[in-house]
């Protein structure tokens, strides 16, 4: 794993901290956004992970290694995540 793809990693991990973090917020300050806030999550949850099990399918269908299927399956949750992240900041 290069250097650059320990730093991504790292930003994913604290972005998706950051994001949990403001949602907890959210809910425990009892935010007139906190009910839309979690059906949001639940539903771009299955949608993500349905995207990543496609995306990381279709890589292996196509005769491509297991890291690039991880690579694959990991871009829908890092999108979603940095998404959040700047919508919530």
């Amino acid at each position: 794993m290069t250097s650059r793809s320990w730093f991504d990693a790292w930003r994913f991990a604290a972005e998706a901290q950051q994001v949990m973090a403001m949602r907890m917020m959210r809910f425990w300050q009892c935010d007139a956004t906190a009910g839309a806030e979690a059906t949001r999550m639940v539903t771009e949850k299955m949608a993500a992970a349905a995207e990543a099990q496609m995306v990381a399918g279709l890589a292996l269908m196509r005769g491509q290694s297991l890291s690039t299927a991880l690579k694959r399956a990991s871009t829908p949750y890092r999108r979603r995540v940095r998404a959040n992240h700047r919508r919530l900041s």
